[in-house]
């Protein structure tokens, strides 16, 4: 039985889990690990399956609306035997046999949940409703995706999975950070009433090769500015800090917690703090020196500070990042160059 942490930890589970596939036991016939990544076509989604499909003993099926990823993230793993690509949405009933479920199924950038924010709350709710029946159905441990913006614009410095935020339930950005906090709360009740194996995971900014280009979020929107010779966009003021996980930390995080005894939930990010400004100035020395910094309007709600505490990951997973921003941002602009088709001066 998975072990509580955090704001469910005291809190008793009325069921046990329910039993998955009888092949799980079976004495004569050793099944492969079948797993179900939502959103699997996404930025994270797919260096997470990159990594499961790895391990010859899993069986990956990806779900994907492909309204913000790319079957491109996926085209290695195409015909091959251990691996399946559906398109679907998760806001309509999924039925199929899994023993692991990977729920990332949500646009995670500004742009995109704001271009429709009915579908990205449905997506968050809906969808997690969708994929916890089918957890229960099948008896699958099912993983979600949550985020820091459930802290929202946080008081508390850095931030722990104890504190309970600082939020507008009618802002902007609401649909995506209270659809997540909605998600969570689902996950938990269906652990508590059905004992569900569930595992959540607070990501914090993650980036990394294969992300949009244009998603607007602040890694991508510099360098992809600075090879494109434009100004750095810089929000106001400039002092207003994020954390910054390198994508394979991030996978790495992820998959641990899944294999792990706790429910979470677990902040996995990168503790190293950096200003709009230093990130700009970073990405400046990297690409190129010249191109000017420009300061725009900050958006609403925009959070002033973002720094995960990750005692709990240290702790309970044996997890901490290993790549630093200097060593992650050249990774990203050669895939960057890669695609916009930039050479090296």
């Amino acid at each position: 039985m998975a072990k509580e942490s955090s704001n469910g930890e005291n809190h008793s589970v009325s069921k046990p889990p329910p039993n998955p596939s009888p092949l799980r036991n079976s004495k004569f016939f050793q099944a492969n690990m079948r797993i179900l990544v939502t959103g699997g076509a996404g930025f994270i989604g797919s260096h997470l399956v990159d990594k499961l499909m790895e391990n010859e003993k899993n069986e990956v099926i990806v779900v994907d609306n492909f309204f913000t990823g790319s079957k491109d993230n996926l085209r290695k793993w195409i015909g091959h035997p251990r691996f399946e690509l559906i398109r679907h949405d998760v806001t309509e009933p999924l039925l199929v046999e899994v023993d692991q479920i990977y729920h990332l199924a949500c646009p995670a950038s500004p742009i995109f949940y704001k271009y429709n924010p009915v579908k990205t709350i449905k997506t968050n709710v809906i969808g997690t409703l969708n994929m916890l029946g089918l957890a229960k159905r099948v008896g699958a441990r099912i993983l979600l995706t949550s985020t820091s913006e459930v802290y929202g614009d946080p008081l508390e410095h850095p931030q722990k999975e104890e504190y309970w935020g600082n939020v507008n339930p009618i802002g902007v950005r609401s649909c995506y950070d209270e659809g997540k906090r909605v998600a969570e709360t689902l996950m938990f009740d269906y652990h508590r009433q059905h004992g569900i194996e569930i595992r959540i995971a607070r990501i914090f900014n993650t980036y990394g090769p294969r992300m949009n280009i244009d998603d607007g979020r602040v890694v991508s929107n510099f360098i992809a500015q600075a090879l494109r010779g434009e100004s750095l966009t810089v929000q106001a003021p400039g002092t207003q800090t994020r954390s910054f996980c390198y994508v394979s930390d991030m996978v790495d995080g992820l998959i641990r917690l899944m294999e792990g005894d706790n429910t979470g939930p677990i902040n996995i990010g990168n503790p190293g703090e950096f200003t709009m400004m230093e990130l700009a100035e970073t990405v400046k020395e990297l690409i190129d020196p010249a191109v000017p910094l420009k300061i725009v309007e900050n958006t609403p709600d925009d959070p002033r500070q973002r720094k995960p505490d990750i005692t709990k990951a240290k702790e309970q997973l044996g997890w901490e990042p290993k790549v630093k921003l200097r060593e992650g941002l050249p990774l990203m602009e050669e895939d960057f160059r890669q695609r916009l088709g930039v050479p090296r001066k």
